[in-house]
């Protein structure tokens, strides 16, 4: 386990650009490209993020909340400071429906389940399950089929995996995965824990982290209509 200074850390320049899906005047549903921050770092050289890029055409514009960094997919953007409030308080309240699709290591046998195990916070950049100072967490989990993956010429059982999360802590997905004994592929954080179905770290077989937010389901924050927001896997 590498550990890393937070201050230290500089993030490569994300040339993808952002993508709007939605607009209306109180609201931005965007798909955000893999490798690009949610939020600007501490450090001048980690400036470009999906706040910074979006506040250059919406002056006022507010995060609601984040993807990891190697995430891609689906985004919701307040544009004032009102629909920020009430947005916030539909994600709080956990009135917000996600779903996300990954690529997992190995040939997950169970059609469909739950993982509920408690996240922490570890030394930067990792978080840890523990039972003692973790917060609840809960991710239900559906098989959408197996495939075989291309690495080093040779080819690796992977399953295709559509999760919605019931909680929203950080890394949750990743570390989950990791712990029902089948990590996201590309994942740099938390990789297989006995490398059975590969040959060598899962870190290495994609140049991204396979995990895509596909949809968010909220309700808008002023007509009160229940809003299905769609981003297509591009994996």
């Amino acid at each position: 386990m590498t550990i890393i200074n937070p201050d230290d850390f500089i993030v490569p320049f994300c040339n993808e650009k952002i993508e709007i899906l939605f607009q209306d005047e109180h609201i931005l549903l965007i798909n955000k490209p893999t490798k690009l921050l949610s939020l600007s770092g501490k450090n001048p050289a980690n400036l470009d993020s999906v706040h910074y890029r979006i506040r250059q055409d919406f002056p006022s514009a507010l995060m609601i909340h984040r993807l990891d960094l190697g995430t891609s997919g689906i985004m919701v953007i307040a544009l004032n400071k009102d629909i920020s409030r009430l947005l916030n308080r539909q994600f709080s309240e956990r009135q917000v429906n996600k779903t996300y699709t990954a690529l997992l290591a190995g040939r997950l046998e169970q059609p469909h389940g739950e993982i509920e195990l408690p996240i922490a916070k570890g030394e930067f950049p990792y978080q840890k399950i523990c039972y003692e100072t973790g917060k609840a967490a809960l991710t239900e989990y559906q098989c959408l089929g197996h495939e075989l993956f291309k690495h080093n010429s040779q080819q690796y059982p992977i399953s295709r995996v559509l999760y919605k999360p019931h909680t929203g802590r950080t890394h949750q997905l990743r570390i989950h995965s990791q712990q029902l004994g089948h990590p996201i592929i590309g994942c740099d954080l938390y990789p297989s824990l006995n490398n059975d179905d590969t040959d060598g770290s899962t870190e290495q077989m994609a140049e991204r982290l396979m995990l895509h937010a596909t949809s968010l389901e909220f309700h808008h924050p002023i007509s009160g209509e229940r809003i299905l927001g769609q981003c297509p896997c591009p994996f």
